[in-house]
């Protein structure tokens, strides 16, 4: 990491979170710093963690987290400072999209010039992106068409290593666990798995052997408008750390994403979005991306690059909600809005 992007330990007031109701947050302040920079040294103090807990606010959510709050398994004693850094600052990390693919529902083709993926990771960097999300298959819902591990890798080939020679963490976006092992030796420094580890059973033996942070995302093969889409995603979570745990993946490199617009009816990812603090109770970061997604046009109809007020709303909600990072192809006015956000926070 280049030495001339640290910068010192900036005390600030930040505030958590406690969900009252669904519609009646409450909060209060504790007193953190931020390490101004994208590094900070052994020496320096940590933040502490994002509160956790959580009061449900209808029945439905009572049973959710009645069957699974429990307390987590013991974390690695290793530290894991990648993961801890970016989820321990005052406001979200931000994730920055980057699809090196014909076909992806926002951007595809855009970027699959191996020039054009290098200046889009350069822009996003400039803008503040604290992760570049780099991805060689469409998972869109809506009619992505699968390719093989060898057409994922030969996408990637002329870009990854560049991307990661920038100097920020890379994120490989697959569900196959053959070229997230080549994306990690390639540099790569988490896993980001679109089917939770729940799709390739490989996957999580090579994340607990790369020791590696790995995003476990909840998918569905479709929606199911009957079914109670929270209780679904907490089921799946709890399956995917069990598959985790039994890897021997440390809980300190795990990140939840309940998958907005993935496997679920417009209904249930705004369901998600509004009642994300439910998911506190795996005291685990959480990811969320909803960025340009569908839901937004059936609330306001506009194409994927007219929907960026749409994407700002639903993810200062999913700050305030607990989300740690967010995911989104929009990196400057994302940053802007989180930091303009946690600043007038910070005034109550």
């Amino acid at each position: 990491m280049p030495s001339d992007l640290i910068r010192g330990w900036l005390p600030v007031r930040v505030k958590k979170t406690r969900q009252k109701n669904n519609l009646e947050p409450g909060s209060d302040s504790v007193r953190t710093g931020l390490w101004i920079g994208r590094s900070r040294p052994a020496s320096a103090p940590a933040a502490p963690s994002p509160h956790l807990d959580s009061q449900a606010g209808t029945a439905q959510s009572d049973r959710m987290i009645a069957t699974t709050s429990r307390p987590a398994p013991a974390a690695s004693p290793a530290g894991h400072s990648l993961l801890r850094d970016l989820v321990s600052r005052p406001y979200p990390a931000v994730m920055g999209v980057l699809n090196v693919t014909p076909d992806s529902f926002s951007d595809g083709g855009q970027f699959i010039a191996p020039e054009r993926a290098l200046a889009q990771a350069r822009r996003m960097i400039a803008e503040g992106a604290d992760i570049i999300d780099v991805g060689a298959e469409s998972t869109r819902p809506y009619g992505a068409q699968p390719v093989s591990a060898e057409q994922e890798q030969k996408r990637l080939q002329p870009v990854l290593s560049q991307i990661v020679a920038l100097g920020i963490p890379v994120s490989i976006d697959s569900m196959k666990s053959k070229v997230a092992a080549w994306a990690l030796d390639a540099g790569a420094a988490i896993a980001n798995d679109v089917w939770g580890l729940q799709r390739d059973p490989e996957m999580a033996t090579l994340v607990a052997q790369r020791d590696v942070p790995v995003i476990i995302m909840h998918n569905r093969d479709s929606a199911d408008a009957g079914i109670d889409i929270m209780k679904d995603i907490a089921g799946f979570f709890e399956r995917s750390l069990a598959i985790a745990a039994k890897a021997g993946i440390s809980t300190e490199n795990i990140v939840l994403d309940p998958g907005i617009g993935f496997g679920k009816t417009h209904e249930q990812s705004m369901i998600a979005l509004a009642r994300l603090s439910e998911f506190r109770v795996f005291n685990l970061p959480l990811l969320v991306g909803a960025s340009r997604k569908r839901f937004i046009d059936q609330i306001t109809p506009s194409e994927p690059h007219q929907r960026l007020g749409g994407s700002i709303a639903a993810h200062l909600l999913a700050a305030k909600g607990g989300a740690r990072i967010i995911r989104t192809h929009d990196v400057a006015e994302t940053v802007q809005a989180l930091r303009v956000t946690a600043a007038i926070e910070d005034q109550r």
